[in-house]
């Protein structure tokens, strides 16, 4: 049992280290004398609950796997290094193949059990550097396929242009008539 307390208290301690990067959270602690720990535990805990019994759970699902990794994504094309913005463009990536799969099979998985408690689980494993989630399905899944098909990817890419641009001059000459 006392280990099960030591490592509940570093753990605390490593999450007040990393809040306490917010100034917000260090007004708001000292403002009210509530430790932002369990301000942070209890708002994740409140939503936890909220996805678990599917309150709301598309909404927030939705909005973790784009709010926290739309603000990392600003933050990495504002920093120097590029490692940062190759983590994030690769789960952009692989958010975005996950929510074309989801499109076809939403009718099926919404009548699953814990279905939006599974897909924040997965979102979080997304984006998670420690995790690293989307380079994982991106290199065994996405990339091989892509390898795979590049040139008849870029060739219905250049066909589908070319049409376009062909519709768009007759469009430019219909109207200049």
């Amino acid at each position: 049992m006392e280990t099960i307390q030591v490592k509940a208290r570093y753990y605390l301690a490593q999450l007040d280290k990393e809040l306490s990067k917010y100034p917000q959270l260090n007004q708001f602690e000292a403002a009210t004398n509530v430790p932002k720990t369990y301000v942070a535990l209890g708002a994740g805990g409140f939503l936890f609950l909220m996805i678990f019994f599917n309150f709301a759970g598309k909404l927030l699902s939705n909005l973790l796997g784009w709010v926290y990794p739309a603000y990392r994504s600003f933050k990495a094309l504002e920093s120097p290094e590029k490692e940062d913005d190759r983590q994030w463009l690769t789960y952009w990536t692989v958010y975005g193949f996950v929510s074309i799969l989801e499109s076809f099979t939403d009718v099926l998985l919404y009548w699953f059990p814990f279905y939006f408690m599974i897909k924040t689980v997965f979102l979080l494993w997304l984006m998670v550097p420690a995790f690293n989630g989307a380079a994982t399905l991106y290199n065994r899944i996405l990339r091989p396929f892509l390898v795979q098909h590049r040139g008849e990817i870029d060739s219905s890419y250049q066909n589908l242009k070319s049409k376009v641009s062909a519709v768009a001059s007759e469009l430019d000459a219909s109207t200049s008539h």
